[in-house]
């Protein structure tokens, strides 16, 4: 079972050419109109945005993740637990579950349709102005980057070490790690990402500092301002549909 998080999609599109800093400014626009719109015509047109933008980007479905069952059990059982408090309450319940889930997918198609490189430097390039007060914008930049970099690579590894204790052949009795098979794990993810931390610390080094992963010369062009333009009219029209509905 192969799940694609936090990882480009390797198709050409016009969603994949533009600027990084221009998906994250849509993606807090899209934020920013649920927070104060919540309602059922406001998300509907959403989730259509998004299944647009998906196809304009040419992702497949088998792009999308495969959630375990206990996350959809967990749902469920939120929404059991609300059923005694009324019909309302349920309702309210589903909107809230759905605007967690816009706001997850729209995460995520910021992450299939970006490399991982392109991210410090727009976070770099939106986050100028706030250079002027001293906050460290570069340091967050470079931190955000490396986090959504290194995620994949710590869930690989996580993967092996579960294949690789399911191979391991069984002993006659049953160890302190047999019986702790998550603590196991964990333990082994913990040195495996030190190790890769430390491995990945000295590349950066070499390259010439954490400044490097900044230092990226794509900025916005017309094709994004455009995505804007559609960006805030579509979440305009939402705005006033939920208002009148």
């Amino acid at each position: 079972m192969s799940t694609v998080l936090l990882r480009v999609v390797p198709v050409d599109s016009p969603i994949h050419r533009l600027w990084a800093g221009t998906k994250m400014i849509a993606a807090f626009l899209i934020s920013l109109l649920l927070m104060l719109q919540p309602a059922w015509p406001v998300l509907g047109v959403v989730v259509a945005f998004l299944v647009a933008i998906a196809l304009i980007a040419r992702l497949p479905l088998s792009t999308l993740p495969r959630l375990p069952w206990w996350f959809w059990g967990l749902i469920v059982l939120g929404g059991l637990i609300t059923v005694p408090t009324g019909g309302t309450a349920v309702l309210r319940y589903i909107q809230v579950t759905l605007f967690g889930l816009i706001l997850l997918t729209t995460s995520f198609l910021i992450t299939w349709t970006t490399p991982m490189s392109e991210i410090a430097p727009a976070l770099a390039k939106l986050g100028a102005p706030l250079r002027r007060l001293g906050i460290p914008v570069d340091e967050w930049a470079v931190v955000v980057a490396l986090t959504l970099r290194g995620l994949p690579l710590l869930m690989d590894e996580i993967r092996i070490l579960r294949a690789a204790r399911k191979l391991r052949p069984k002993s006659g009795g049953i160890t302190h790690a047999d019986a702790n098979p998550l603590v196991d794990i964990l333990t082994a993810a913990m040195a495996v990402a030190t190790r890769r931390a430390g491995e990945l610390g000295e590349a950066i080094t070499a390259r010439g500092g954490t400044g490097e992963l900044t230092a990226h010369p794509a900025r916005a062009r017309r094709a994004d301002f455009v995505a804007l333009v559609v960006v805030i009219v579509v979440c305009s029209g939402a705005g006033m549909l939920g208002v009148l509905l």
